[in-house]
C-alpha cells in the first residue's frame, strides 16, 4: 500500500497509540505542543524496546548463541529499514550514533580533521542549531579554517543572493539544516548543493527537523552526509543516524577506538573494520536502534500524505488564530515550512508565557531553542515555540490559543 492510498486514521485511533498523551496536568488535559524538541512514542516503539529486553537481551555481532543471533538480526534489520527510509544506496552508508549532535561531531573529528587545511572555508547559515555551529567553530580554530554565514531574511529564509559571495574556491564544506528547528522553514537545498558541486565542496545536512515531516531521499538531495535523531521521529532518545557516502566513509579515519571498530589488534599495530562498523566502537545502543526501526515502521504506516495533510491543517489553523491576537508576532513566515510556530507577545517574556501555559496543561518550548545567533539577527532573546505532530488536533489548537489569550491578559 502506498502513501497515496493509505486510509486516513482518525484522531482517536492515532492518539490511542501514544500512552503519554492520556494524562492530566493538574486539572487540565495535557496538550503536548513541544514536538520539535522531542516527539512522543507510540506503543509499537515501546513494545519493540520491551521485547528486546524481555526476549532478546544479548550483545550483538559477537555471539553464536540464539539470543545473540536474534538481537543482531533485529539490530541490522533496523539499519536496512533506515537505508530504505533515506533511500541510501548501500546499508553500509548508515552509521548509528547517539544523535544528530554526535553525528555532526563524528564528521568534524574524522573527515574534518583529515581533510581541512588552513584557510579552507566552512559555510553554515544564520539559522543553524548550535550543534551545527559549535563543532565547526572548534574544528576551524584547530585547523585555521574560516567560517562563513548565509544570512537570514526578515521572513526567516536564506538570502540566496548572498551565496555567490560566500561559496568559492576555498569552500570545503557547506553544513546547513534541512528544516529550521526555530522557524520551521524548509530550506532550498538544491541551490546550495549545486553550488557546492561547482566548487568541489562537501555538503552535510542536519535533518533532525525534517525526517518526521516528509520523505527524505539522500540520493536525490545529492548530499555527502545527512544526520538525524530518532527521538524526533517517534523513536527513543540516545540514538541517531549519520548517512555518509560510502566512498567518503571508506577514506575517513575512525573517531573512537574499541571493540567492533577493529579488524585486527596487536601491539605492533591495529587495522580497522569497514564502514559502518569502523565508526561504531563498543557496545551500541541496541534497544535504541531496534526502537528506531519500529519508529520508521510507524511513520510509514501512517503515510506521508496523511502526515502532511494533518500538519498543514494544524499549522494553518494555529497561524490564523494566533495572528488575531493583538501585539503577537510570529517569527518565520516562509510559505514553505513545517508545523512550527515561534512567536512573542509584545512586552511579555517568553518564560512567563510558557509558565502560565504549563499551569493550564499546555506544553510548549520557551527560550532560544539552541539558535542564539538567529535571534540576535532579529534582536530578541528567544521566543515561545509551539510545534505540531499528527497526533495533535484542531481542538488542541483551540485550547492552546484560548489559554494563550488568557495568559496574555493576565500578564498585561
Amino acid at each position: 500500500m502506498t502513501s497515496t492510498d493509505t486510509p486516513r486514521i482518525t484522531d482517536a485511533e492515532l492518539r490511542a497509540q501514544f500512552p503519554l498523551l492520556h494524562q492530566k496536568l493538574g486539572r487540565y488535559d495535557l496538550v503536548y505542543l513541544d514536538n520539535a524538541a522531542t516527539t512522543q512514542k507510540p506503543q509499537s516503539v515501546i513494545d519493540a524496546i520491551a521485547h528486546y529486553y524481555t526476549r532478546d537481551n544479548a550483545n550483538i555481532h559477537r555471539g553464536v548463541h540464539q539470543i545473540a543471533t536474534r538481537a543482531t538480526e533485529a539490530f541490522e534489520a533496523s539499519r536496512e529499514k533506515v537505508q530504505r527510509f533515506l533511500n541510501a544506496a548501500h546499508k553500509e552508508e548508515i552509521v548509528f550514533t547517539s544523535g544528530t549532535t554526535d553525528a555532526i561531531n563524528l564528521v568534524a573529528q574524522t573527515w574534518g580533521r583529515a581533510d581541512l587545511m588552513p584557510g579552507d572555508e566552512i559555510v553554515v547559515s544564520e539559522m543553524e542549531h548550535h550543534s551545527n555551529i559549535v563543532p565547526w567553530q572548534m574544528l576551524a580554530q584547530e585547523k585555521g579554517a574560516v567560517i562563513k554565514v548565509i544570512p537570514v531574511t526578515a521572513t526567516g529564509e536564506w538570502n540566496i543572493e548572498a551565496l555567490d559571495a560566500l561559496i568559492g574556491s576555498r569552500t570545503k564544506l557547506i553544513a546547513v539544516n534541512h528544516v529550521s528547528n526555530a522557524l520551521g522553514t524548509i530550506n532550498p537545498l538544491h541551490e546550495v548543493v549545486s553550488r557546492a558541486r561547482e566548487v568541489g565542496a562537501c555538503v552535510l545536512l542536519d535533518g533532525a527537523q525534517a525526517v518526521s515531516h516528509f520523505p527524505v531521499d539522500v540520493q536525490a538531495l545529492d548530499c555527502d552526509f545527512y544526520c538525524f535523531s530518532a527521538h524526533k521521529l517517534y523513536g527513543p532518545t540516545g540514538i541517531g543516524v549519520l548517512y555518509g557516502r560510502r566512498q567518503l566513509l571508506e577514506t575517513m579515519p575512525p573517531w573512537r577506538g574499541g571493540g567492533e571498530m577493529i579488524d585486527r589488534v596487536s601491539f605492533s599495530g591495529t587495522t580497522y573494520n569497514k564502514p559502518p562498523y569502523k565508526f561504531e566502537a563498543g557496545t551500541p545502543h541496541i534497544e535504541g536502534v531496534i526502537g528506531l526501526g519500529a519508529a520508521v515502521d510507524f511513520v510509514q504506516s501512517l503515510g506521508w500524505d496523511a502526515i502532511h495533510q494533518r500538519e498543514n491543517e494544524l499549522l494553518h489553523a494555529a497561524t490564523e488564530r494566533l495572528l488575531r491576537i493583538d501585539g503577537l508576532k510570529i517569527y518565520g513566515t516562509s510559505s514553505r515550512k513545517v508545523g512550527v510556530i515561534s512567536f512573542l507577545a509584545e512586552g511579555i517574556h517568553p518564560y512567563d508565557l510558557g509558565t502560565l501555559l504549563d499551569n493550564q496543561g499546555i506544553a510548549v518550548r520557551t527560550g532560544h531553542h539552541c539558535t542564539q545567533p538567529l535571534w540576535e539577527r532579529f534582536g530578541i532573546p528567544g521566543t515561545v515555540r509551539a510545534s505540531f505532530a499528527p497526533y495533535n488536533t484542531i481542538q488542541e489548537v483551540d485550547t492552546f490559543v484560548s489559554a494563550l489569550e488568557k495568559s496574555i491578559d493576565m500578564l498585561r
